[in-house]
Parts: C-alpha cells; structure tokens; sequence
C-alpha cells in the first residue's frame, strides 16, 4: 500500500522526497489512543502551525462516537475525503489472516443504497479519484472529486462504513477472494524478494504476536474465508466510534457540518474496541535464513532489529540513526559497503515504528554474484566507524533542514492534507499530528541518537535475511538455515476460480430517517488553466512559470533536448550514464559534499535521463529558491568527472539493469516495445541500456555527451512561491553554461508493422501469473488526433472504472487490475493495454481483451460519449492541483508547441464529438487484427493455452526480447 504517513527512511539515493520502500515495508506510524467518546463533543478549533506553514481545522464528535475533523482549502473547486478505522492486521486471528485487507476490498463492492459497483465505477466517471489501504494497524478509505459530487461522495463513503454488509453474498465472497489472491500473486509470488517480509515477520515475532504474519495473509486463510467472518469482523471494528472522517477542500464549515450529521450521524457506534497494548519484542539470538528467490537476479541481504512501537520517547531518534547510517554519501554504511568495498550501488536503512512494536531495518540489494558475507562485513565495519566518530552533526543539521521541506510536501494538496489529518488524529488524537512530529525531529540530540543506537542496535540480536538467486545459495550468508514458505501450485484445472459477482443479496433496508437515495449534482466546476507566464533568457533559453503561493515550496526543471536520442547505437544508456554521474558532485565537490549541501538548505536535486532529454529537477523552501538555482548551476557547469566515481556509478547501473531482467512486467514492456519500433530505434531499447551497451561505455564517452548536452536546446519550467521576475533573475546565470544551440536531433524510421497480428511468449518459469500486453502504433502527440485517441480510450481502459478492469477485475476475478493508454512523444506512440492475470485464467483473459478490442468502437453509443465527456471534464478540475501536476502542464506546453490554454481548447474538442467520431477513431487506431500481443508466464503450464488463442502461431523470445532460434 501507499505508505501514507512520511516516515524517515535512510538511503543514499532515495532522494528527499523520494524514499524507496521496500516490497510490503509498512511506513506508517500507529499509536494506541483511548477512544471514549462522549454523548456530545463540543466544536474544537485549532491552528498549528510550523515555521511559515499553518493547518486550520475544526474537530468535533458526532453522538455515535465518530470524530469528524474539517479543514478549508479554496485552492480549487475539489474535495477530498479520508476515513480511518482503527483495524488492521494486528487485530487478525491465526488461521484467518490477511482479513482486514480482505475486508478492505469487500468494503468496495456493494452497499444499501448505492447501486452495485458505483464505489469503483461512478467515482472515476464522476471525475474524481478514490482508494483504499490496509496497514497493520488501520485501513484507509479516500476520495478526491470535483466540488459538484461532495454529497454524493459523502452518499457513498457513508454507505459503504454503515450500510455494506448485509449487501454481502457468497458469489461476491468468492469473486473478491480471486481478486485479492492476484494480488498477492502479482505483488508477492510473482516479485523478486516479494516472499522477505513472511520470512522476517514469522522470525522477529513470537506466534500468535499480531505482527507475526503479513498485511495480506496466507492464501489458504483467504480461502477460507466464510459469510459469518466477514460479518464478524464487521460488527466488531467497523463501528463509527472507532473510525476518523476528515474533509478537506473547498467546503462550507457550518454547511458541512449538517451534511455529516444527515449522512454518517445514524451509522451504528458499533463494539467497544479496546486498545492494544504495546507488545515490543525482544531477540534472544540472531536468526539467519535463506532463500532461493525463483524471480532475484541479485542477492539481497537484509538486517532487522526490533524497535519501539510509534510515539515513544525513542522513536524520532531510531529516524534520525537511520538517515545519519545510511542516509547520504557521508554515511558510514554507504562510504563501507559502496565506495569502499563496491559490493551494492546503495544500501538503505529506516526505522519502521508501528502501534505495537518497532524495526529498524538495513537492507542491501547487492551486486551480481557478491558474496553477502562480505556485505556483512561491510556492515559492520561501518557500524564500527559510526561508534568511533559518533554523530556527525553537519549531518544531523542536514537531516533537521530537509524535514521542514518534506512537511510542507506532505501536505501539498487536499488529499494529502486529509489522509495525513485522519490517520494522525486516528492513532494520535491530533489531526496536526505531523507538524509536532516535525518539531520533535528537529529536537533531536547527538546524545538521543547515540542512546538509541547503543540500546536498540549496538550488539543486538537481529533477523538476518540473505535471499539469493535460484542456485546461488553460496552467495547467502555463511551458517543461514533455509527460510520455508508457502508456495502456491498452478494448476489449469482449478474450475472453482472461475466466479462471477452473481446475483444481488435479498435483504431489509437499514430504517434511517434520512433519504438515502442517491442525492443531485451540485454546480459544476469549470476548469481553468492557470495564468502561465514566458520569458527568453540568454542563449535562448525558455523560460514558463506558474505561480502559486499556497505551500512555501518552488520545484523547477531544466531540460536539454537529446537523452537516449543521441545515444550511439552500440552504446546505448550513455545519456543515462552521464545524468546519474551528473548525480555525484562537482568538479569543486565530492559527492558526499554537494549532496550535503543541497540538504542544509532543504532541498533535493535529481538528474535523469529520459528517451529524448536529459532533466535537472529540484524542489526547494521559497526562501532558498536562488541558493538552490546556484546549486544547479554549479552541477550543470562542471560534473565530477572522476574515474573512481564513474566506475561506482556503472556497476550501479549494470546492477539495476540485472533487477530489471527479474521483473516480468518489464520484461513484456521492453519485449513490446522492441516488437513495435525495432532494435535501431531509440524507442526499441530500454534508455538505460543492456549489459553489454553500458559495459562499453567509457569516461570519455560521458565527456563528449556533456560538451552535446551544453549545445542542446534548454527549456526550464519553474512552479510554486516565486515571483515571474524573481525567477527570471534567478536564472540568468544560465547563460555562462550553455552553448550556442547547434545540435540537431538524427531522425530514425519506425519500421514496417510486420509483427501486428502476432503473438509472442517469454518464458518465466513458475510465474503464478502471467503478464500480458496488447497494443499497436497510433499517433504521436502532437498530431491533431492525439488528444482524440486519448478521449476514446478513456471508457475502455481509463482507470478502475474502464470496461478492461470492470470486466477482467470486478466481473472476472482474473487480475487486480487492467488497464490502457497512449504514451507521449514526438513520434508515433503505440496504444496498449495491459494486465497481470493469474496463470490458469491466461487464456481466457485473452480471449476477453481480444473481443472488447474488437468490439469496442462498434459498441459505442450516445451514452458512452457523455460518460467519457463527463469524466474527463470533471477530472480536469482536480488533475492539476499539485505543483508536479502543474510542472507537467508546462512541459506539455514547451515540448509540444501547445497553448497556454491547451487543455481548455481540448475540452471543447471533447465536447465536439459525437458517437460516429468515437467509432471511427477506434476502427482507425484499435484495428484487432493488427495487435501485437506479448505473454509473460510461465510456459510449462500456459503456452499450450497462449498457442490455441493465437491458432497455433505462437513466436518464443528471449527476457530481453529476441527470437528464439527453433
């Protein structure tokens, strides 16, 4: 799930917004919180605030014991909604686990008073955006939609927390256990590592602790699954005296107010929930296990310590030890395992501290064929070294500085605010629960730190996990006993998996004295694009900007034309090179340096390579907008051309290209996109490139690209609290960098379409699902037709409420979601869709998206036009309410030669349409019979099946895309 609240993880490139979790890693903070309500609560008005940020709310009780807290925001005629219940795995039986997840989904489906499938299907179609999430400690349920449907979002989320479960059948049952299964199998079974946390929970936690299994269970518990268990669970957690609503937009206080009374004020309190104690654990020797992972290509090694549960004395410390460990190039863990020693390209590290109890994990995801017993040697040399040294307090200031920018970033937007507000006063009483946490951050002492490390990790036994690719079990550490776990059986002649949502409950109608029935649309917002400003710098650089004050916070890009485009054919991923070597300092700073200075002042700075431009992006507080520019400067002028350094950063990426060959979802994207543009065309090849591209790639060659780079077209797009003139200033010292523009772009064919009709299989043996894509070349995207392929694909695949996800998810049980689109770019782009279905449901799963493919356009009437128009207009209203949302309107606008009102102009294209546009578009671009289909699976049990749908024509390729030789 989405790790809701931040929480500080420790990883030298994990960027400072973008922290990298690993599979099934938990981040939320939990605490157990007294929840006696009163009969009545009066209104509770507060205003915390954080340096320039303040949060108002208002907090009250409704008389069944629900807490309600509302929050103003007028940024943009939208409304989000977040309720918590206050149940998670923790509260889960043995024999039953994985249930609160389970129920999560249940929750989804039907309800009294809202029609079946509306909380998955209306919801998209009514612009609006809504989810839901399972932790250990709590669920989560939210929506974002435009200010017309609040009361019918208000309707529906009501609906589903007091009025689901008599809706309940034994079909729906079994259907949602399908889905739930695929997504284990898609998240879990089928991922490389996806099998660590089961190993170190079943290890770190006694029997029967609420810890002691995972978030989504065990299949067999799943299975067994009845009627009177979800009807159990349901009286007992799902009360309103033990759930947080919080709304948060463009609302009306005492109006809403009403509102909430109307709708949630006669859902039932429900049980006396008592609160779990704290159940820290403690290890009385170090446990070491194994595990021939089947999908790994690397070993991975990862350190678990138990910790302290959220909000104790010690848990902001145990963040910060994580981040001053592994948290920067200065840390002592990254200079002993990647510079020195040159085991990994990062090792990470955080402090995972939930309702009950902690862990501090280190995690290390290892070169190809590195022995983890020198991985743990490295450990510990670094551990040895920050004992020595103690804290670096540059460091901790560093830390204490980037804290304030991640505040402000979590909560940016509505949705943030609601989500972070309602799990904060959930489980901590304080819907501003994350400014204090902030400020105890930055209270932080070396001495807390210190105490912390000596007590938690300092000699302490731990679970140690070495998991190793399939036959590499030398690789793992020395004395490990091997891990068991349960490993499902694919079967293709499992009848009992085929299900259906079946017929509706015949039930009684909960009495209420309120009208329940679906309540009008309100006004209708209409989307405005924002006021976009221009300039030309020096050298003719580009200059769009969108000014917007609500958050102290400015991100801006500078992009040069080329990436991967001008990559030589036999060294492809040189643009990808040269950014991340861009990454490491300057010619004036070690990596470690400049990465200390962008964090003293709060901000991060990522350079990236895409297929056709090299991108500098940062996000800064306001008030260090011009040091952060002089920073960016100072990267773009003089890179760190050191071999030692670019030597790190090529087995880095040699490292990440051997993890992308285990990921089955990659390896049908990278196969598909070859099929279509062909091994000469940049579009055919992965940017990053293969193993033996990069292996050539020199010093020098990064050095011819940079001198390229600086004679490229540059574009900047800066968005946020700056001022169009301040930021112009701030910019102009771009001149003295760049180059007189003299590099022209090659232009490369797209091969004949001679693989449209065909299928193709790629062996991954044991998959439990099997990915499959399906797709075919349309228009780039800046044709005339482009914004019009895009509306007509918007019912078949747009989201959850698309007829590929209804039919394959909601209707089928097949996958745990299906979806299609058209991608960006200067050339042709294909449209596919895309899917992950378990492995005994391959073929009718293609049978099904060959039939809606070809039906599609056919099928497609008035009433289909105005769902799509409905949709996408409304959807608009809250599409671009972030600052990287508004940051892509201006690369859309620069990169394309739209106008300043583009996405205005294509509403009322929209608008323009008729069903005869919808169906001729559809013949034109969704032409079935010219499809290329790519099956990733597993072939002992599903190419028969692939070979039968594709009338025995069937072509095997390799994990990198090539033909296999017969």
């Amino acid at each position: 799930m989405k790790p809701f609240k931040y929480m500080l993880m420790a990883g030298a490139a994990a960027g400072l917004l973008g922290a990298c979790a690993t599979p099934e890693t938990e981040l939320t903070e939990t605490v157990t919180v007294e929840r006696d309500a009163p009969e009545t609560a009066p209104d509770e008005t507060e205003e915390t605030d954080s340096g320039e940020f303040k949060l108002d709310y208002e907090k009250f009780t409704l008389n069944n014991g629900l807490e309600v807290v509302l929050n103003v925001d007028r940024s943009d005629p939208i409304v989000a909604i977040s309720t918590v219940v206050h149940v998670g795995s923790n509260r889960e039986k043995p024999g039953r686990t994985g249930f609160a997840h389970f129920f999560e989904h249940m929750s989804f489906n039907d309800s009294e008073n809202v029609p079946r499938g509306w909380n998955r299907k209306a919801i998209p179609e009514w612009g609006g955006q809504r989810n839901g999430g399972t932790w250990s400690d709590g669920t989560i349920y939210y929506e974002l939609v435009p200010t017309d449907a609040f009361d019918k979002i208000l309707w529906i989320d009501s609906d589903r927390l007091g009025y689901m479960i008599n809706t309940v059948t034994q079909q729906a049952l079994e259907r949602e256990k399908q889905v739930v299964k695929n997504e284990k199998r898609e998240r879990v079974d089928n991922a490389p590592y996806g099998y660590t946390q089961e190993v170190i929970r079943k290890s770190l936690y006694p029997e029967g602790h609420p810890y002691s299994w995972t978030v989504i269970g065990a299949l067999p518990d799943l299975q067994a699954a009845t009627l009177e268990d979800v009807r159990g669970f349901y009286d007992e957690y799902y009360g309103a005296a033990n759930a947080t609503l919080v709304i948060s937009g463009d609302i009306d206080v005492e109006e809403t107010k009403e509102k909430v009374q109307r709708w949630f004020g006669e859902i039932r309190s429900g049980g006396d929930v008592e609160s779990l104690p704290p159940m820290p654990v403690t290890l009385k020797e170090t446990k070491s296990l194994y595990f021939e992972d089947n999908f790994a290509t690397l070993p991975e090694l990862r350190i678990t310590f138990p910790t302290v549960e959220a909000y104790s004395k010690d848990e902001q410390a145990l963040n910060v030890l994580a981040q001053l460990l592994a948290g920067s190039k200065n840390s002592p863990l990254y200079r002993s395992v990647v510079e020195e020693e040159k085991l990994a390209p990062e090792i990470y590290s955080y402090n995972n501290s939930m309702e009950l109890a902690g862990e501090f994990v280190l995690s290390v995801r290892a070169n190809a064929g590195s022995d983890l017993d020198d991985v743990y040697t490295a450990i510990e040399q670094g551990l040895a070294e920050f004992e020595t040294d103690g804290v670096n307090e540059t460091d901790l200031a560093r830390i204490k500085a980037e804290q304030e920018t991640i505040l402000y970033s979590n909560l940016s937007t509505v949705l943030d605010k609601a989500i972070q507000m309602s799990q904060d006063n959930e489980f901590a009483g304080d819907p501003a629960y994350a400014i204090k946490s902030a400020e105890l951050l930055r209270n932080v002492t070396a001495e807390d730190v210190m105490s912390a490390y000596e007590t938690y990790i300092k000699d302490k036994p731990s679970v140690i996990t070495s998991f190793v690719p399939q036959g590499e079990a030398e690789l793992a550490l020395e004395g490990a006993e091997l891990a068991t776990v349960w490993i499902e059986e694919v079967r293709n002649d499992v009848t009992a998996e085929e299900v259906s949502q079946g017929e509706e409950a015949e039930y009684e109608r909960t009495p209420s004295t309120h009208d329940r029935s679906e309540p009008p649309f309100g006004d209708l917002p209409l989307f405005e694009m924002p006021h976009i400003w221009h300039a030309t710098l020096p050298k003719d650089v580009d200059l769009l900007g969108i000014e917007s004050d609500e958050i102290p916070l400015v991100t801006f890009e500078i992009s040069f034309d080329g990436g991967a485009w001008l990559d030589p054919a036999d060294k492809k991923g040189t643009a990808n090179l040269l950014a991340e070597l861009m990454n490491e300092g300057t010619a004036t700073r070690t990596p470690a340096e400049m990465e200390q200075a962008i964090g003293l002042i709060g901000s991060g700075i990522t350079v990236s390579a895409d297929t056709d431009e090299i991108t500098i992006s940062a996000t800064t507080l306001a008030r260090n907008f011009e040091d952060t520019v002089d920073l960016v400067e100072e990267i773009l002028a003089g890179p760190r051309f050191k071999p030692e350094d670019f030597e790190r950063v090529k087995t880095a990426t040699l490292t990440e290209i051997r993890d992308r060959d285990a990921n089955p979802t990659a390896i049908a994207s990278l196969a598909f996109n070859r099929l279509i543009y062909g091994d000469a065309h940049p579009l055919g090849t992965s940017r990053s490139g293969t193993l033996e591209t990069v292996e050539d790639i020199t010093l020098a060659d990064l050095q011819a690209a940079y001198s390229t780079l600086l004679n490229s077209h540059a574009t900047v797009h800066v968005v946020g609290d700056v001022s169009p003139a301040r930021a112009e200033a701030a910019f102009t010292g771009l001149a003295d960098i760049v180059q007189t523009q003299d590099v022209d772009l090659p232009e490369y064919a797209i091969p004949a379409q001679k693989n449209a009709g065909k299928v193709f299989f790629i062996d991954v043996p044991d998959s439990k699902q099997s990915v499959i894509f399906a797709g075919k070349l349309t228009v780039a995207s800046d044709e005339e037709d482009a914004p019009r392929v895009s509306f007509m694909n918007e019912k078949l695949g747009g989201g959850i409420s698309g007829d590929l996800a209804q039919t394959l998810r909601i209707e089928k049980g097949y996958t745990y979601g299906a979806y299609s689109y058209i991608s960006d770019g200067h050339v042709k782009q294909p449209w596919r869709a895309y899917t992950s279905v378990r492995a005994n449901a391959t073929r009718p799963s293609l049978e099904i998206i060959r039939e809606m493919i070809r039906d599609y356009g056919v099928t497609f009437d008035q009433a289909a036009v105005d769902l799509t128009q409905n949709k996408v207009l409304k959807d608009n209203t809250r599409a671009y309410e972030s600052l990287s949302a508004k940051l892509g309107m201006l690369r859309m606008i620069s990169k394309y030669g739209f106008g300043d009102d583009y996405l205005e102009t294509e509403q009322q294209e929209l608008l323009s349409m008729e069903a005869d546009d919808f169906k001729s578009l559809a013949a034109e671009y969704l032409s079935e019979p010219e499809m290329v289909y790519v099956i990733v699976g597993d072939k002992a049990t599903q190419f028969d099946a692939v070979k039968d749908f594709a009338d025995g024509a069937v072509t095997e390729l390799d994990i990198y895309g090539a033909k296999i030789a017969e």
